[in-house]
């Protein structure tokens, strides 16, 4: 309960402040309404947090919304957002796994590669300065032509964002072992690949842990906006694009809420494949 305190104390501020913020935000739309009902800080209130298409919807608005088309609808119809989540989920896992192992194919690469670190870190820095939403749909369009599955040209876009955090973590990782480790394995015989079985990976565990949590929210980001230039009809994108079209903030901030309880479901799950892992190694709680 003392680890949650803070988090529910700033959960329950960040709530006052949205509701407090609908206020001005509606009263484009709720002012003539205000008007005709006779005034009062009661009707502000009412018709603020209680408006059929805001411009900022109430949180228990948007998490109504979010029950409805998760608990009242069934998983796999259209109109569930479960079944929108799992669509963008598909692609995020699928490029979440080839950009992880990029990134740790090319860490292993640099440090072991003198001429790579020059030659290679730069590119790999200088490719993470693009816009996404730039090169999105230019990747979709030239992998689109190649006769690709969707899900693996939606999954080149999560793929691209998540390299690069495996790739640096990685290289610190693995030189994380002091001097005298490594003059220790030298002692041994040991060879450069035994070396990285036998030390450097080990010791890079924590940091190849700390570099996913990063990757696979940034792949879930990638997923969706790689689902925007391709008019997708499922997924969470495509669900942020049709709320877009037709006005209905409700089903579009419904969306981002499901996203961002999926990218945390995520992390957690990392989180939790870290501790066992870390605890396997034989590492202190």
């Amino acid at each position: 309960m003392t680890r949650a305190l803070p988090v529910l104390t700033i959960t329950l501020a960040l709530i006052i402040v949205w509701y407090a913020a609908c206020i001005p935000m509606n009263a484009v739309l709720t002012t003539p309404k205000i008007a005709a009902a006779g005034g009062g800080f009661a009707n502000t209130l009412a018709f603020s947090w209680n408006e059929v298409r805001p411009v900022l919807p109430s949180p228990h608005q948007v998490f109504r919304e979010i029950w409805n088309t998760t608990a009242m609808v069934e998983p796999w119809a259209i109109k569930s957002l479960i079944y929108h989540l799992w669509v963008t989920l598909s692609s995020t896992l699928v490029g979440f796994v080839l950009g992880g192992l990029l990134g740790v194919i090319l860490a292993i690469g640099i440090v072991h590669v003198g001429s790579l670190e020059k030659s290679l870190m730069p590119w790999v820095i200088a490719s993470q300065t693009i816009p996404i939403l730039a090169i999105a749909p230019m990747l979709i369009v030239v992998l689109g032509k190649t006769g690709l599955p969707d899900l693996i040209t939606k999954a080149s876009i999560s793929a691209y964002l998540c390299f690069f955090p495996v790739t640096i973590g990685m290289v610190k990782g693995l030189r994380s072992p002091d001097v005298m480790q490594q003059d220790l394995m030298r002692t041994y015989n040991a060879s450069a690949s035994q070396t990285l079985w036998k030390l450097r990976l080990p010791a890079s565990v924590p940091f190849l842990f700390a570099s996913l949590k990063v990757s696979v929210a940034i792949a879930l980001t990638g997923a969706i906006v790689a689902e925007l230039p391709t008019g997708a009809v499922a997924g969470i994108g495509a669900r942020l694009l049709n709320g877009s079209y037709y006005g209905n903030t409700l089903q579009i901030w419904a969306a981002l809420f499901v996203a961002a309880f999926g990218a945390a479901a995520l992390v957690w799950a990392l989180g939790a494949a870290e501790a066992l892992s870390l605890r396997r190694m034989g590492a202190k709680p």
